[in-house]
């Protein structure tokens, strides 16, 4: 092959490896139905069967791979996860040896991380503690509802059908999409819109037990974040003190702002 021929097919490789990566990071949003809507008699009912499984949980544990990108940086690691009602929560990011990366822990409108490699510490609001450290603006009530693709106030009173499969109804703030395969099959809540400055979209898909185990979270628009997160070792309702919901910080750590900690980089990677 000819020295141009060479460098042809090297940017070919190079270019389906960079096509399989980016795919691989972050796969492409389902798109959700644009209307006609009209009113859905059967609100109450749909809601029931998608949310039959969730709102039985008062607590979860569980680890999640995160793979994706925050900015321009891309974004791969391990997390383990504690949340309880109504709004506590505790992450921490784990290391292949060594300590955690970092912990964090929220209690209603406090939060806490500690990074105990560098020995530093920041306080305050979760959704920016959060997006700081994960890059998603979300406090310890939303972390909860998104991780288990649940709604924490769906209104189906005024639920809309899309068609004889999608529903839509408000959540609060947000709007929820909600899907069967066909009948007679379950309802699923199958994405969440949040709008706003910090808006984002979640996706949840791989439903085992009625609850999601794939969770596609993006901002939108999109560059902020476009995270995919795969759960396992799930477990419901077990005893969660609100010891765990608190870390212990050294009295030698340093405290720092959340500007420095976003400096670290998401999950603490830089």
């Amino acid at each position: 092959m000819t020295p141009a021929g060479w460098r042809a097919a090297r940017a070919a490789v190079i270019t389906t490896l960079v096509s399989l990566l980016t795919s691989a990071c972050a796969p492409a949003l389902l798109k959700l139905p644009s209307g006609p809507r009209m009113p859905a008699a059967d609100g109450a009912a749909v809601i029931d069967q998608a949310t039959a499984a969730c709102r039985a949980i008062s607590t979860i544990t569980l680890e999640m791979s995160v793979r994706g990108s925050v900015g321009s940086q891309r974004l791969r690691g391990r997390l383990s996860a504690g949340l309880a009602k109504p709004a506590s929560a505790r992450l921490e990011a784990l290391a292949s040896i060594g300590q955690p990366v970092f912990f964090f822990v929220a209690t209603d409108a406090d939060a806490t991380v500690y990074m105990p490699r560098d020995q530093r510490v920041a306080h305050g609001r979760p959704e920016a503690l959060l997006e700081a450290v994960a890059g998603v603006p979300l406090d310890a009530s939303a972390l909860r509802t998104v991780l288990t693709g649940c709604a924490a106030m769906p209104n189906g009173a005024a639920m809309e059908a899309i068609g004889e499969d999608w529903r839509v109804a408000t959540d609060g703030g947000d709007e929820i999409y909600l899907r069967r395969d066909q009948a007679p099959t379950a309802w699923r809540l199958t994405a969440t819109v949040h709008p706003g400055p910090n808006a984002w979209r979640a996706e949840y898909s791989n439903f085992q037990s009625g609850l999601p185990r794939t969770i596609h979270l993006v901002s939108t628009p999109a560059g902020r974040f476009d995270l995919q997160l795969e759960l396992s070792q799930v477990e419901l309702n077990v005893p969660l003190g609100p010891e765990v919901f608190q870390v212990k910080v050294p009295a030698s750590a340093e405290t720092i702002g959340v500007d420095e900690l976003r400096r670290s980089g998401p999950l603490g990677a830089k």
